[in-house]
């Protein structure tokens, strides 16, 4: 989650962007920037955005397991050896 206290501006983090830097390290939480009163940017460590990154594949994987099993109960998938011997043919793959 963002920390609604680690909002600043663009111009205040380029003043002081190594003490930033710095926080963001030791904290792992990201910054929200802000240009005209208004959040722009979020600046995050990069161990802690490919975290994320982990995350987010992790849970479209599921969603995608999930998919596949409920159109396969309903009816609109094929067993895996069908569709395996259909690829090879298509693609002309020997065993």
């Amino acid at each position: 989650m963002i920390n609604l206290k680690d909002i600043h501006s663009l111009t205040e983090f380029q003043r002081n962007a190594k003490q930033y830097v710095k926080q963001i390290k030791e904290t792992q939480q990201p910054l929200v920037l802000t240009v005209n009163g208004k959040a722009e940017v979020v600046v995050q460590d990069a161990i802690a955005y490919q975290e994320i990154l982990k995350r987010l594949e992790y849970v479209e994987s599921v969603l995608a397991i999930r998919q596949g099993i409920t159109e396969f109960e309903s009816g609109e998938g094929k067993p895996a050896r069908t569709a395996l011997e259909e690829l090879r043919k298509n693609y002309d793959i020997s065993r």
